[in-house]
């Protein structure tokens, strides 16, 4: 196995921040953990384990847990922002004048911008300047990899050297890095799936059956790749874990945030309930909002997306919004 990456930080202190600064104090790194809540990160410094996100796993002790914003960067080599899409900008315009100009950054966030319509590097890219930026993304769901049962996931990056070093410093004997040339597809893959896995939610909630699970996955997947080519990227992105692979997961694990919350949406909740009562960030609402003016933007035929957004933002019964898709014009199947 490859050394490990001297030193690191990790940026937010939920599940996968948590579970990435496991993973690489495991292999050996020098870890910061920073975390925006003075009364969260002293908890998790004193129990030595994040129980809200991630309970049941004990932090070495090497692992250091900040909150000043000075401490957070001492000479890393590289910065894994594990902070939520829509939380981004505000954490690090508030990180940015501690921050060592020119380290690389690794984004484990998957959603779109609100309003910008920015992926998660091109947030990274406003706040902290020029540097190399990079994505980790495919099925990672964070309790099953802290218990190190295996995964397997994809870096794309702005150099080559970067998605090399993430692959090289962060892979494990039970998490496989792959790397990928296309980091808008990566990142497109991340955030449209949570849309469909709400999507997959509404069905288990509606009690619609395996079948209609089946076809929604298998026709998201061809939103998802449509939109994702209309906007450059390769299609071939989408085949793989980036892709089908975290759609899989993401619309089948019972602890998924984002079926979960489409499966409380199919049993009758509204939207704002669901984000009120749910623990943590549930990416996929305003993602949805993000996707469905990127395909207009982009001329792209979404149906999915699209009853997705009538049911989350115009209250529209679950059930009529799949009689419409079950009813619309019959065709001939496009996999593109």
């Amino acid at each position: 196995m490859s050394p490990p990456i001297p030193c690191v930080t990790i940026i937010g202190d939920g599940a996968m921040g948590t579970l990435c600064a496991l993973m690489l104090a495991r292999r050996g790194s020098n870890v910061t953990l920073w975390g925006r809540s003075p009364e969260h990160v002293a908890r998790i410094d004193r129990e030595r384990e994040n129980q809200r996100y991630l309970p049941g796993h004990r932090l070495p002790d090497s692992i250091r847990v900040v909150v000043d914003p000075a401490t957070a960067f001492p000479s890393p080599d590289l910065v894994v922002s594990a902070v939520p899409c829509q939380f981004m900008r505000a954490v690090w315009e508030r990180l940015a004048p501690h921050f060592p100009p020119g380290t690389p950054i690794v984004s484990v966030a998957k959603g779109i911008e609100v309003g910008t319509l920015m992926r998660p590097t091109d947030v990274l890219r406003d706040c902290a300047g020029d540097g190399p930026l990079a994505c980790l993304s495919g099925p990672s769901i964070a309790p099953e990899i802290a218990r190190e049962k295996p995964a397997s996931v994809v870096v794309a990056a702005t150099e080559p050297s970067l998605a090399a070093m993430v692959q090289q410093g962060m892979s494990t004997g039970y998490f496989r890095i792959y790397t990928s040339p296309d980091l808008l597809g990566v990142e497109l893959a991340g955030a449209v799936k949570n849309v469909i896995a709400i999507a997959a939610g509404i069905c288990d909630g509606l009690d619609a059956g395996d079948n209609a699970k089946a076809s929604l996955v298998t026709r998201g997947l061809v939103e998802i790749t449509r939109l994702g080519a209309a906007m450059g990227a390769s299609p071939d992105t989408f085949r793989g874990l980036a892709g089908v692979g975290d759609l899989i997961t993401t619309c089948v694990s019972k602890i998924g945030r984002n079926r979960s919350a489409g499966e409380w949406i199919g049993r009758g909740a509204t939207a704002d309930e669901v984000i009120a009562a749910s623990p943590s960030v549930v990416e996929g609402i305003p993602t949805t909002r993000s996707v469905l003016e990127l395909a207009q933007r982009h001329h792209v035929d979404m149906p999915i997306v699209a009853a997705v957004g009538s049911v989350l933002f115009e209250r529209r019964r679950p059930v009529d919004a799949v009689e419409e898709l079950m009813t619309r014009p019959l065709r001939e199947e496009g996999i593109a």
